[in-house]
């Protein structure tokens, strides 16, 4: 599967935006947008730099399904859809772009009797937003609209709550809707206490 490194993590169910430049991605976005498979894989640089390669990478992440290409102020604009959660099982010769063997991770199951913690999941991280939102420019709303259908949901929670890339690592591995919910109120609830924290202290 051809890949691209980010400084970030994509979710299922969420959306990526890319401008695409470098002349490796910009060939492999060609090779895509001519195929049936119009989809990469995204996964989470550990060390190093989006642009220019030799950065080292996290073995788990997910499909990125192209949904709109476009040319706009000179770059290659991406749209694309976070699928099916990945796991890096050999990375390949770059030719030019980065390319892996992955396999495809089970989806997680929903169980109806865990719609008490999605609810509470989804109270903490819009508090977490509105919070956020006081201190800093949020990249997402606290009014976002979300999907109605719990797991997209679950995962756009995930997507959406104001965490740093490897506590969002750590949410994309989940291996059930329980620990991921679980984590995600804790992670999220302990973040909101540390701005909370830290500019109380500035402001005194």
């Amino acid at each position: 599967m051809p890949m691209f490194p980010l400084g970030s993590v994509l979710f299922p169910h969420m959306p990526l935006r890319l401008r695409v430049f470098e002349p490796r991605y910009l060939m492999m976005l060609s090779e895509l947008v001519n195929s049936e498979a119009a989809e990469f894989g995204v996964v989470l640089i550990e060390r190093g730099q989006e642009v220019g390669g030799g950065e080292q990478r996290f073995g788990v992440g997910t499909v990125a399904r192209i949904v709109e290409v476009g040319v706009s102020d000179g770059f290659i604009g991406l749209v694309a859809q976070g699928d099916d959660r990945i796991e890096v099982a050999e990375w390949l010769k770059e030719d030019p772009h980065p390319r892996a063997d992955v396999r495809r991770l089970p989806e997680l199951d929903w169980d109806p009797e865990l719609q008490p913690l999605l609810d509470q999941a989804e109270r903490v991280v819009r508090r977490s937003l509105a919070v956020a939102s006081e201190f800093e420019e949020p990249v997402w709303t606290a009014d976002v609209e979300l999907a109605a259908e719990p797991l997209p949901l679950a995962w756009q929670l995930a997507g959406i709550a104001p965490l740093g890339p490897l506590d969002q690592l750590a949410l994309l591995r989940s291996t059930s809707i329980g620990l991921l919910l679980e984590n995600l109120i804790r992670l999220t609830q302990e973040a909101a206490d540390t701005w909370s924290a830290t500019w109380g202290d500035e402001l005194g």
